[in-house]
């Protein structure tokens, strides 16, 4: 999720004589610390959003900095006026996770798929070699399917782009279709369009298609969440894992192996169920970049709290 950098205070901490000059028309000014947008939790996502403070109406220069300062941070803020600026702040930016300023990136765990659950199919362009490209005929003959959900500039995929071709490549020798798909919206990131995903692909040697979704349908089949996400099916294209390629995050520490999507990879070549004592875990990233206002159902009750 978010980390917004906030102060706070307690009204004992504010000197008198600044508590004497508190204007009422400076209530805004007051309620800054005490606004939603400035109360976001600190977890282990990442946020990119620079908050801003809200400005202050010329007449509250008559404090003086260090008490006003003071003052900023612990003031209480009214019902009226909290009401009023959340429904300021709906009107402005809607149930997106924007921010005053950047676009904020929130911690996702992937949505729960039915082990089981036949492959939804699809169709969709390849903007490396501008072909289209069906989930029927990638994965025709193949012993087991690969399906990714990725994009080009999340933190959590960038760390693994240089093991997933090697490891895509290593297992499409032994029999594996693997395909990878982008959802986020070219709308709001441009560096996740079609014209930068064939650039990433050349870059990064891909072996596999990586396939723009351009309406996000896909992904919403899929209840795909986050990037990244992996998806294993069967020769028959039952699903038979989906979690997350290993316990690697960014700034964690832990190396990069591929450990937990290769344990499903060996177990669907071979035929074979997960083993009884591997449990999956679900993979952990950015949300899916939705279009505006178009977020699917699920689309929030994935978000990592802790």
């Amino acid at each position: 999720m978010c980390v917004s950098a906030t102060r706070s205070g307690t009204a004992a901490n504010v000197p008198a004589a600044a508590r004497s000059k508190q204007p009422a028309a400076c209530a805004a000014v007051a309620a800054r610390n005490h606004h939603p947008m400035f109360q976001q939790q600190r977890t282990a996502g990442i946020c990119r959003a620079r908050s801003r403070s809200l400005l202050a109406p010329a007449h509250c220069s008559s404090i003086s900095s260090s008490s006003r300062r003071q003052w900023l941070h612990a003031s209480p803020m009214s019902a009226a006026l909290k009401q009023q600026q959340q429904q300021q702040r709906q009107q402005q930016q809607g149930p997106t996770q924007r921010r005053i300023s950047g676009i904020c990136r929130v911690l996702t765990e992937s949505a729960q798929l039915e082990i089981g659950s036949q492959a939804p199919a699809f169709e969709l362009p390849d903007p490396l070699t501008g072909k289209t490209v069906s989930l029927a005929a990638a994965s025709a003959g193949a012993k087991a399917t690969l399906v990714m959900f990725i994009c080009n500039h999340c933190p959590f995929v960038v760390m693994l782009k240089g093991a997933i071709a090697p490891l895509a490549k290593e297992y499409q020798s032994k029999g594996l279709a693997v395909v990878a798909i982008s959802s986020n919206s070219s709308e709001t990131h441009p560096q996740d369009g079609p014209d930068k995903m064939a650039e990433d692909a050349k870059a990064q040697g891909y072996t596999f298609p990586y396939l723009f979704d351009e309406s996000q349908a896909v992904a919403k089949a899929y209840k795909a969440a986050c990037t990244p996400e992996f998806y294993v099916f069967d020769a028959d294209l039952k699903l038979t894992y989906h979690g997350q390629f290993d316990d690697a995050r960014p700034n964690n520490g832990k190396p990069v192996t591929g450990a937990d999507l290769r344990v499903a990879l060996d177990a669907a070549l071979a035929g074979a169920g997960l083993p009884a004592d591997f449990k999956p875990r679900p993979s952990i990233g950015c949300n899916i970049k939705w279009h505006p206002n178009q977020e699917p159902e699920y689309f929030g009750s994935q978000i990592v709290k802790k």
